[in-house]
C-alpha cells in the first residue's frame, strides 16, 4: 500500500504541508510565547531606555550651547559692559536677535543678560509663539535679584550651572497649563570678557536661559514609547506603555504622563514601589523588577542620564509596559495560527486524494499498454479520458505506437542502407591514402624517364617496391574491414620506431614535392614495442603524416619524435601549418568532418579507435609557439618476447 504513488503524494504533502505548520506553531507557542516574546521586550525595553537616556542628554546639550553661543556673542558682552540696564540701538539690536531666537528653536520662554550685581539687562520680549511677554514677567524680571538664587555665586564665579526642574520666579505665561506648574530648566552661562587683570577674562555677567519642562515632558517623553513599539509587538503596546523621568534622587517623579504623580515620590503613597527606587540606585542600567501598579503587573527599565560631571542632570529614565501586551500579539497569533492549520491540512489531504487518484489512474493504464508494446503488440491502444497532460500523454501513446508499427519495417531498411554507406565511405577513405604515394611515386618515375634521369633506374626499382607495399596495403585494409564485420585482429610486438621509419619513407617523395623537410627525432636507447596489428597502426600514423602534409602545401617542416617514458611509448608528429581553430579541435575526430573540400572526414576518426583499441589515447594541440599542430599518440609498452 504505501509504495503505491498515490499514497506517497499524500504523504509527501501531508508532510510538507502539516509538519512546517506544526513546528511553527510549536516555535510560537513554546519558544515565542514564553521565552522570545519576553526576551525582546525586555531586550527592547533596555534599548529603549538608553535611547531616552541618550536623547534627554542630548536635549540638554544642545540647549546649554545654545546659551553658550550667546555668552561667547561680542553683542552681549559689549552690552554687559556698556549700559546698565541695556539701553540704546546696541541694545535693540540685541533684544531683537534674542526674541527670534525664542521664536524660532521653541524651547526657551526667556534668555536674559545678567549683570555681575545680579540684575537683568537684556532679555526677549516676545514668547515662543510670537507674543509679547505679559508686563508681570517683565516687571518681575525686572526686580529680580539675580544674587538671590542659589546657582548664582557659581556661576558669576566662572562655572556654566545647569538648574534643575524648578518653578521660575518670573513664570513665563507661555507654559503647559497641564503641568502642575509651570516648571522650567535654567542654564547659567559667564560672559568673560576678552582679556583681564593679569591677562586673565573677567566674568562681566552671565547669560540665563529657561527652558520651558513642556518641550521635555511632550517633546521626548510622551512620544517616545509609540516612536519605538509601534510595529513591533501590537497596536495594542502603544496604549500601555510609557515614559517617565526621575531626579538624580532616584525617587521624586519629575515626568510622567499622569501629571498628577509628577513631583510625587516613588517610595512614597500614593506610588509605594521602594523596590523600583532601590533597583535604579545600586545600578546605572537595567530592569526593574516586575511590579504591580494601579491593580496592572509591568515590566520596565531603566537608564541614569549624564551626571553634573559630564554636563548633565543626573536624572533616571524608566520605560515600562503592561505585561497583558507583551504576550497579546503571541496569543492571537497562536489562535490564528492552530484554525488556520487545521483548514488548511483538510483541505490539502482532500485535494491530494483526489488528484492522486486521477493521476495514476492512467498511469496504471499507461503501464499495462506499455508491457503489451514490449511485447510486441504494436495495436494496443489507451483511452483518452480526458483533455489534460495525462489525457495528451495517452493520445501520444497511441501515435506512438502506431507510428512504431508503420515505421518498423522502414527502420530496419534504413539502418541496414546506413550500415552499408558507412563501410562504404570507410572504405573509399582507406584506400585513398595508399593511392596518393603511389600516384606521386608514379609522376616521378614518369618525369624520370622523360628527362632521361640517371637516376631512373634507383627510382624505377623505388616505385616498383612502393607499388607492391601498397597493393598489400590495401589488401590489409581489406582484411579489416572484414575484421569490422565480425572478425577480429591480430596482434604482435611491433616496433614503433621502425613502423615511424616506413611511414615516413613511403611519404618521402610526397614531402619532396611539397618541399616539405623531415626531421626524425633521435632513437632512444630502450625498445619502443608494443602490442598492435601492425597494419592497423601503419595506417593510423599514415592518416596523421598525411594530414600534417596537407596541412603544408605551400612547404614546411615535418617533425617526428618517438621515446619511451616509463611503461607508455610516445609518438609525435608536428608540422608548421596553419593550425587548428577551437571550432575545428573540438570535432576533429568525429566521423564525417574534415576542414577541406575533398575527403570524407574518417581518417581521425578511425586513428582514434585504432589507438583506443590498443589501449592508448590520442590529442591535437597547438604546435611550440603556437604554430601548426602536434599530434600525441601513447600506447602500451611492452617487453621484448
Amino acid at each position: 500500500m504505501i509504495r503505491r504513488i498515490s499514497t506517497k503524494w499524500v504523504l509527501a504533502v501531508l508532510a510538507a504541508v502539516l509538519v512546517p505548520f506544526l513546528g511553527f506553531a510549536w516555535f510560537v507557542n513554546d519558544l515565542m510565547a514564553e521565552r522570545l516574546s519576553y526576551e525582546t521586550v525586555q531586550s527592547t525595553l533596555l534599548s529603549l531606555a538608553s535611547n531616552l537616556a541618550r536623547d534627554l542628554d542630548r536635549e540638554l546639550a544642545e540647549r546649554r550651547l545654545d546659551i553658550e553661543l550667546w555668552a561667547d556673542d561680542p553683542v552681549v558682552e559689549l552690552a554687559l559692559a556698556g549700559s546698565p540696564r541695556g539701553e540704546g540701538e546696541l541694545a535693540e539690536r540685541l533684544v531683537d536677535r534674542l526674541d527670534k531666537f525664542v521664536q524660532r528653536s521653541q524651547s526657551f520662554d526667556l534668555v536674559v543678560a545678567v549683570d555681575g550685581v545680579g540684575r537683568g539687562v537684556i532679555s526677549n520680549l516676545v514668547t515662543p509663539a510670537g507674543q509679547p511677554l505679559p508686563p508681570r514677567v517683565l516687571e518681575a524680571l525686572a526686580l529680580h535679584d539675580f544674587r538671590t538664587e542659589d546657582w548664582f555665586p557659581r556661576a558669576i564665579g566662572g562655572e556654566v550651572v545647569l538648574v534643575d526642574q524648578h518653578h521660575s520666579p518670573f513664570s513665563p505665561a507661555s507654559g503647559d497649563p497641564t503641568l502642575p506648574e509651570n516648571y522650567h530648566i535654567g542654564f547659567a552661562v559667564p560672559v568673560r570678557s576678552a582679556a583681564g587683570e593679569g591677562n586673565e577674562p573677567a566674568v562681566l555677567g552671565l547669560v540665563f536661559g529657561l527652558m520651558n519642562w513642556g518641550h521635555i515632558q511632550h517633546g521626548i517623553l510622551e512620544p517616545a514609547p509609540s516612536r519605538f513599539f509601534q510595529g513591533l509587538l501590537g497596536g495594542e503596546i502603544e496604549s500601555s506603555s510609557y515614559a517617565w523621568l526621575w531626579k538624580s534622587d532616584a525617587d521624586t517623579i519629575i515626568g510622567h504622563p499622569k501629571h498628577a504623580l509628577i513631583g510625587q515620590r516613588v517610595s512614597e503613597p500614593p506610588v509605594a514601589l521602594p523596590q523600583l527606587v532601590r533597583a535604579a540606585r545600586d545600578s546605572t542600567w537595567g530592569m526593574y523588577p516586575e511590579y504591580e501598579f494601579g491593580g496592572v503587573l509591568k515590566n520596565a527599565a531603566f537608564r541614569h542620564c549624564a551626571g553634573p560631571e559630564d554636563g548633565g542632570l543626573g536624572w533616571v529614565a524608566g520605560i515600562g509596559i503592561d505585561n497583558s501586551d507583551i504576550y497579546a500579539t503571541v496569543n492571537q497569533l497562536r489562535r490564528i495560527l492552530y484554525g488556520a492549520t487545521a483548514g488548511v491540512v483538510l483541505a490539502v489531504v482532500l485535494w491530494t486524494i483526489i488528484l492522486a487518484r486521477r493521476t495514476t489512474a492512467p498511469i496504471s493504464a499507461l503501464r499495462e499498454h506499455t508491457r503489451r508494446v514490449a511485447s510486441g503488440e504494436l495495436d494496443a491502444r489507451i483511452p483518452v479520458t480526458s483533455q489534460d497532460e495525462l489525457g495528451e500523454l495517452a493520445q501520444a501513446f497511441n501515435n506512438m505506437t502506431g507510428e512504431l508499427l508503420d515505421k518498423r519495417e522502414q527502420l530496419v531498411r534504413a539502418e541496414k542502407d546506413a550500415a552499408w554507406r558507412e563501410m562504404a565511405r570507410q572504405v573509399a577513405h582507406e584506400i585513398k591514402n595508399p593511392l596518393t604515394p603511389i600516384n606521386l611515386s608514379m609522376a616521378l618515375m614518369e618525369r624520370a624517364k622523360r628527362e632521361n634521369s640517371p637516376e631512373f633506374d634507383e627510382i624505377f626499382e623505388r616505385t616498383v617496391d612502393l607499388v607492391g607495399r601498397q597493393v598489400k596495403n590495401m589488401r590489409e585494409i581489406a582484411s579489416d574491414f572484414h575484421a569490422l564485420a565480425g572478425a577480429s585482429r591480430k596482434r604482435e610486438v611491433v616496433d614503433v620506431g621502425e613502423l615511424v621509419n616506413d611511414v615516413l619513407e613511403l611519404n618521402a617523395a610526397w614531402a619532396e614535392d611539397l618541399d616539405v623537410s623531415v626531421s626524425r627525432g633521435p632513437a632512444g636507447a630502450e625498445p619502443t614495442l608494443v602490442s598492435a596489428d601492425p597494419g592497423a597502426l601503419r595506417r593510423a600514423l599514415i592518416n596523421l603524416v598525411s594530414n600534417a602534409l596537407e596541412a603544408m602545401p605551400g612547404g614546411g617542416e615535418l617533425s617526428v619524435w618517438v621515446q619511451v617514458e616509463r611503461d607508455q611509448v610516445w609518438v609525435e608528429i608536428g608540422d608548421t601549418g596553419k593550425g587548428l581553430s577551437p571550432e575545428v579541435r573540438a570535432s576533429l575526430f568525429e566521423p564525417y568532418f574534415t576542414t577541406r573540400t575533398q575527403g570524407t572526414g574518417l581518417g581521425l576518426a578511425i586513428v582514434r579507435r585504432v589507438v583506443e583499441e590498443l589501449g592508448g589515447t590520442i590529442s591535437l594541440d597547438d604546435g611550440p609557439h603556437g604554430i601548426g599542430v602536434l599530434a600525441r599518440l601513447s600506447l602500451p609498452r611492452v617487453e621484448s618476447p
